[in-house]
């Protein structure tokens, strides 16, 4: 056989993409690790009970063009993949396919998750492929702006038809075999795309907490991590999100009466803030403390919506009343420092432009730099706090974060509403004319905003969605736990009776073309 044995288990990682503040990156790297932590016990308990799941998994490659759409082009790029037969009713059963976003895929990717316990179910053999430019799947030129031209969600969808090609005939796969594909968040909407595009190869999609439509400036993002906040059916409330806008009021007025000193005192900063692009840069990183223990509540990261709201709302006689806001953050800054082990809270303008200019491969992984790209070229996305409704500081405008485009790539920002509106013209927004694609959404998670959480599209056609109350993003994607809220034990119910139904119809469809 093709594959090669894999060489060590690392965690699956379910990303979802962010403006680069530091914080939110840290709390992104927090759930990986809670997630490693987790299917390592995982595994243990598995090979203490004599079973030894990882042996099933392979690890392979294919060498894909760089460029789809040039015949020309003849440089390829190594992609990996993994592959897992344990519960494969071969030759006929189903395939399920996991898709890789913009970060690494591992082989977990195929061990744990809701993907895999309906394939032990169906008997399906189980992929998981990577996107180009991330993780290990990136061309020897390195991450240099002239590389980064055939990094888009177009290459990528081409990358998994050449896949299913490559799969069907490495397996011996046929009409017989039934093809699935799930993801979450970008690689969500890269599942509900590839159905679009590629409606042959591809029976049914599972997109969770997938942003189909492209949005330049994202302002609802922070307006709904605002009434997330005010939520109390999550631990919010109204006294909460008053605290939050208190506070951040507060820190806005200090710098602007040029209080600089005094701030970076108190918020133990690395460096004064006098620069505006430094004091931007404290704002998006005390505003990702919310932004990330919203988007990952109940993850057990940092803290919960209600464990935040308590810091944000604990009065105490010591302090003036005016202040409690600023204080409280000061307090809630301080905790997150102390548990990610930070001396000092880094606010650097320049040290983070440094950081996303270094086009080594190295610097694959930590993925910030191709999905800025992505964003400028694709997506926008920008998370601005400049509407009345947003909780934060209006310093996080949408000047600021597209600067990095010109910065990064000599992208023009003119040119970004073209290209966001392309992209929405291409996959059809947040109306897409697709069939047999599931999007599943919860009510707390920012990104529901660019989803489709209506059961009928604007021309009435029929869309198949799961909405799940009080749950954040891409929280579906897990194997259920007995701490589960009861919505979300219900949504993985009504996800598997659709995909169950899928396959139902497809072998119906069959028999019925072979009776032809």
């Amino acid at each position: 056989m093709f594959l090669s044995p894999a060489r060590c288990l690392i965690p699956l990682l379910l990303f979802s993409f962010v403006h680069p503040g530091r914080i939110l990156r840290t709390i992104k790297e927090r759930v990986r690790d809670l997630q490693l932590q987790k299917n390592k016990e995982l595994l243990q308990a598995l090979t203490a009970s004599g079973r030894q799941p990882h042996k099933h998994i392979k690890e392979a490659w294919i060498h894909q063009p760089l460029n789809h759409f040039n015949r020309q082009e003849a440089r390829t790029f190594p992609q990996r993949f993994f592959v897992n037969e344990a519960h494969w009713q071969h030759p006929d059963g189903p395939v399920f396919l996991f898709i890789g976003g913009e970060g690494p895929i591992f082989e977990f990717d195929v061990l744990a998750g809701h993907h895999v316990d309906m394939a032990k179910e169906h008997g399906a053999l189980l992929l998981a492929v990577e996107h180009r430019f991330y993780g290990d799947s990136i061309n020897p030129d390195g991450l240099k702006t002239e590389n980064l031209a055939d990094l888009s969600s177009q290459q990528a969808l081409a990358d998994l038809a050449a896949f299913h090609q490559y799969i069907s005939r490495s397996f011996n796969l046929s009409h017989r075999n039934t093809w699935i594909s799930f993801g979450g968040s970008y690689s969500g909407a890269l599942s509900a795309w590839f159905r679009g595009k590629y409606p042959n190869l591809v029976y049914g999609a599972v997109a969770s907490s997938a942003p189909v439509k492209a949005m330049l400036d994202f302002s609802a993002y922070n307006n709904i991590v605002g009434v997330s906040l005010a939520t109390e059916a999550v631990g919010g409330s109204e006294k909460c999100q008053a605290k939050v806008r208190e506070a951040f009021a507060a820190v806005e007025a200090a710098l602007m009466s040029g209080n600089t000193s005094q701030v970076a005192k108190d918020f133990d900063c690395c460096q004064i803030p006098s620069a505006a692009d430094d004091q931007a840069e404290l704002m998006q990183n005390l505003a990702d403390i919310f932004m990330g223990t919203v988007q990952y509540n109940e993850e057990g990261v940092l803290m919960s919506i209600n464990e935040l709201c308590g810091v944000m709302t604990n009065t105490s006689e010591e302090y003036d009343k005016a202040m409690e806001g600023y204080n409280s953050l000061i307090k809630l800054s301080q905790i997150y420092r102390s548990t990610s082990e930070e001396p000092c809270l880094d606010i650097s303008h320049e040290k983070t432009v440094k950081d996303l200019m270094d086009t080594s491969l190295h610097s694959g992984r930590r993925t910030e730099r191709q999905w800025i790209y992505q964003t400028c070229t694709e997506f926008g996305f920008y998370q601005t706090c400049e509407d009345t409704t947003c909780p934060f500081s209006g310093m996080l405008t949408l000047q600021s974060q597209t600067d990095l485009c010109a910065m990064l790539f000599g992208i023009s920002q003119h040119s970004l509403p073209a290209r966001v509106a392309f992209t929405n013209t291409f996959y059809g927004g947040d109306n897409p004319h697709t069939h047999r694609v599931l999007y599943v959404n919860g009510g707390i998670d920012p990104w529901k905003a660019l989803s489709v959480i209506q059961d009928r599209t604007e021309e009435g056609e029929q869309a198949e969605t799961v909405y799940i109350k009080d749950t954040a993003h891409c929280a579906d994607m897990m194997s259920g736990r007995v701490t589960d809220r009861h919505m979300l034990t219900k949504a993985r119910q009504e996800i598997k009776k659709h995909v169950a139904s899928w396959l139902k119809t497809a072998v119906q469809e069959k028999i019925k073309k072979k009776a032809i």
